[in-house]
């Protein structure tokens, strides 16, 4: 699958923007906050509906307007599909596919797959929880509709859930209703904790080769889910948190508080690994990431590069260039030089300039 061309109007810093892409290596350059970010943002959100910041729709219009319109052209098996998104301050996105409109946001999946590495990404290993299960959420949300729809129902009812929690506080004959929304709760959160157990297994059947390359065959590094239930199941875990929840009026435990462990040897990176160690498993974690979707679709993702070779080794620059040869890519940077260095085929440059954009070659 290719990007056939991007057009953009009052989104973000660009008033009208038409980018035509080659099929193989695009390069965005120019210097900081000029709008090279919000092309691949825009790019993205045209595949998944969402902002890889996860910046509110009304944010991403163009300030003093009421609406924003992409439209992306996607080729994939020879196909074309025209994706446009209307964007509006005070009421849902539309979406259409080849002019229909469509009803749920998870019709679009599977048109269009994107991988997204920003510097934050190299961040991922040493951060919160929560960007490792955001990591895992908006992965599976591409390749699985069923987990997007699980998950999408987990986060409703566990919402709900919350108020009521709040609720009791103040009518504590609505404690009997618990027991509905914990059924639900269970049933939904259990499926999204196997899904999510079965990505980790199939994540360590490729990032271990990958690793062991990056790390000149010295590390070993392999990727372990934790449960906030630990050896509970669902049903058993809210059982438990019942009294507790009800005293601190949330959630305790769940898919919503999981954890993604990385481990070299013995070494828990996360807590005990260097700086060093702990990008060189995130770099890993991309470039198995990319490899899996290749695998689980039978076809090339686009991948989104933003900012991150200056923020990496010249070995691991030219790792990750030397991976990406055979996919579309669109990156961005501050400057040619990286590319030039390292003799790198450039198919087609940007040049962006506070909210223009000119082809340079």
């Amino acid at each position: 699958m290719v990007i056939k061309s991007l057009k953009l109007k009052n989104y973000r810093n660009y008033e009208l923007l038409n980018l035509t892409f080659d099929p193989k290596t695009n390069i965005l350059y120019g210097d900081n906050a000029q709008g090279k970010t919000n092309i691949l943002e825009a790019l993205y959100l045209s595949g998944t509906t969402k902002s890889h910041r996860g910046t509110k729709d009304r944010d991403l219009i163009q300030f003093g307007r009421e609406e924003s319109h992409l439209e992306t052209v996607v080729e994939k098996n020879g196909v074309l599909f025209q994706i446009d998104m209307h964007l509006k301050k005070n009421s849902p996105k539309g979406i259409a596919i080849n002019k229909i409109p469509i009803r749920r946001a998870g019709e679009l999946f599977g048109i269009v797959h994107f991988v997204f590495f920003s510097p934050e990404d190299l961040n991922i290993i040493k951060e919160g929880p929560a960007g490792r299960r955001r990591f895992i959420d908006l992965e599976l949300s591409q390749l699985d509709k069923v987990y997007l729809s699980n998950l999408s129902n987990y986060n409703r009812i566990i919402n709900q859930r919350n108020s009521l929690l709040k609720e009791i506080v103040y009518q504590k004959d609505l404690i009997d209703t618990l027991d509905i929304w914990d059924m639900q709760l269970a049933e939904y959160g259990t499926k999204i904790i196997e899904r999510r157990k079965k990505f980790i297994d199939e994540v360590n059947r490729i990032i271990g080769g990958i690793h062991e390359k990056l790390t000149g065959g010295r590390e070993n590094i392999e990727l372990s889910y934790e449960s906030s239930a630990g050896e509970l199941s669902m049903e058993e875990m809210l059982r438990k948190n019942r009294e507790r929840d009800i005293r601190f009026k949330s959630t305790s435990a769940g898919p919503h508080r999981d954890d993604l462990c990385f481990r070299v040897g013995d070494l828990d990176i996360r807590k005990f690994g260097s700086q060093g160690q702990q990008r060189t498993a995130a770099l890993s974690l991309k470039l198995s990431e990319i490899e899996l979707v290749k695998m689980l679709i039978h076809d090339t993702p686009i991948l989104l590069l933003d900012d991150v070779l200056s923020e990496l080794d010249k070995n691991r620059q030219n790792y990750l260039l030397d991976s990406i040869h055979d996919i579309q890519t669109v990156i961005t940077c501050t400057g040619l030089d990286e590319f030039v260095n390292h003799r790198f085929s450039i198919n087609k440059i940007f040049y962006v300039k506070n909210g223009t954009v000119a082809k340079e070659n």
